[in-house]
């Protein structure tokens, strides 16, 4: 009988209650994997119990804004190591984020710290308290993001939180390298998660700014092009393939691209700032 080559390998994934993390983790529970996947909400921690698979083991609570759940989740996930009998994590898969749609000068200051603490401060102490495991485990780092260090008008508060992490994980490649720990980018575009298709409605809703109609012309333009790029989206499945090729590679790319134009904004961070800048303001 063959054993699956992937059956002493656990993995930590966040944000599991929607969109990516909920289709790589079972997933990636399917081919073998311990799945610790973490959520926020008990509502959706019974959804993914309710799955009856004995290698996904959801988390309940982890929230990033919180850095009080993150001993309890440590915790959890040794004592279940301990009760499989495997050293330690084989990879952290830092996937959580939200963000708004809004042009800098409108956008929710407090909403926008609550996105810099679920994309990038919360991840960062994840990865704190995960390194011991990596370190026992032989793993690695994923971190899912945006597909390319580019500014994008009105999702600052996503690409911003993606240049820092950007840095943070080529930091980290670098500072890990001692103990051969790779970290690893996940680039997403366009993903056929529930969530991404846009309304009207919701871009109303950002225009009753009080300086909205600045900004009118220019949105709802923005709006239709976004509404054609949700029809061209990658399905979800083709994330959770890219995410097993960077977990089982032996020499992983410290990039792997997946989704509807990732390919394009990659050649486009390529290029010299300056131009690169020009060709996006064109675009507008």
């Amino acid at each position: 009988m063959t054993t699956n080559p992937n059956s002493e390998k656990s993995v930590l994934i966040t944000g599991c209650s929607s969109g990516i993390g909920r289709a790589i983790a079972p997933y990636l529970a399917k081919n073998g994997f311990t799945v610790f996947a973490s959520v926020r909400k008990d509502a959706d921690f019974e959804k993914l119990r309710q799955l009856n698979d004995p290698n996904l083991i959801p988390v309940c609570p982890l929230d990033l804004t919180r850095p009080s759940d993150i001993p309890p989740v440590m915790e959890t996930i040794q004592a279940e190591l301990q009760r499989r009998g495997q050293a330690g994590l084989y990879a952290l898969i830092n996937n959580a984020g939200n963000g708004m749609v809004a042009p800098v000068e409108m956008m929710d200051v407090d909403a926008f710290q609550n996105v810099l603490q679920t994309r990038l401060v919360g991840p960062v102490a994840l990865v704190q308290a995960c390194l011991p495991l990596l370190r026992q485990g032989g793993g690695r780092i994923l971190w899912i993001m945006t597909p390319a260090i580019i500014p994008i008008k009105y999702v600052g508060s996503i690409h911003a939180c993606d240049f820092a992490a950007n840095c943070i994980a080529r930091t980290l490649d670098i500072e890990l390298d001692t103990w051969h720990i790779p970290v690893i980018q996940i680039r997403c575009g366009g993903i056929d998660t529930a969530d991404a298709p846009m309304s009207d409605a919701f871009i109303e809703s950002v225009l009753q700014h009080p300086r909205g109609d600045l900004y009118r012309e220019a949105m709802l333009k923005w709006a239709k092009g976004i509404s054609e790029f949700d029809q061209k989206r990658t399905p979800l499945e083709k994330v959770g393939q890219v995410v097993m090729s960077a977990l089982n590679a032996r020499t992983p790319k410290r990039y792997y691209s997946v989704g509807h134009m990732a390919g394009m904004a990659a050649l486009i961070e390529l290029m010299p700032q300056n131009f690169m800048d020009k060709i996006l303001k064109n675009r507008s």
